[in-house]
């Protein structure tokens, strides 16, 4: 499929729903959202849209991908499931990022991030990635967190222990989330971690859509 489809595409599924008074274009306000979620940073987001004639803060933008709430679309059914938890930075502070993708499509599909890693909290996001996708007949494959296989196991899960093969799609997918926390940092300077959660479901959709 051509790019350009894909970013056409994308931009159709970006719903403004939160905008009341709002001078910028709703269809620039879309093309912002996505080339900031596709790539650019905010600063260079902003001056694409100056060439249309709209100048707007970083800040702005910003606050358009946070509203916008976008997320990986549910109802999927994948064969194999990568999950893995990694760490991520925000404030100088230690969080860690939960992530499950389907390892034949490289698609996210379900993100979360918390201040620690348990046993608890694995399987809460186990619980919520059931509920967004039919996961009662995948493989989940895990890595050596033993929080995630307890979890697997909790939930009655199908899993096994593998390091590489399908697992180079979750792989390959946290270093480019871990690429652009640190080539964007501006995304999460002084941000919640709430508002950081929703940026990595933001991400998400628009992993999804582009690769």
């Amino acid at each position: 499929m051509p790019e350009n489809t894909r970013l056409s595409g994308s931009i159709d599924q970006i719903e403004l729903g939160f905008v009341e008074r709002e001078a910028t274009p709703r269809l620039l306000m879309k093309l912002g959202i996505q080339l900031h979620l596709a790539g650019l940073s905010l600063s260079n987001t902003v001056s694409i849209l100056e060439i249309f004639g709209v100048e707007r803060a970083r800040s702005t933008v910003h606050n358009w991908v946070h509203k916008a709430d976008l997320q990986p679309e549910a109802g999927r059914s994948p064969d194999h499931i990568a999950v893995d938890e990694t760490v991520i930075r925000l404030n100088d502070q230690q969080y860690w990022l939960y992530a499950a993708v389907d390892p034949e499509t490289s698609e996210l599909l379900h993100t979360k991030l918390e201040p620690t890693t348990t046993k608890v909290l694995a399987h809460s996001f186990l619980a919520e990635l059931s509920e967004k996708h039919d996961v009662s007949d995948a493989v989940f494959l895990v890595d050596g967190s033993h929080s995630l296989q307890d979890a697997c196991q909790r939930h009655g899960f199908d899993f096994k222990y593998e390091k590489h093969g399908n697992r180079n799609a979750v792989e390959h997918v946290f270093r480019e989330i871990k690429r652009r926390t640190v080539c964007f940092s501006n995304c999460f300077s002084n941000a919640e971690a709430e508002t950081a959660d929703d940026w990595l479901r933001s991400f998400s959709f628009a992993w999804n859509q582009l690769i």
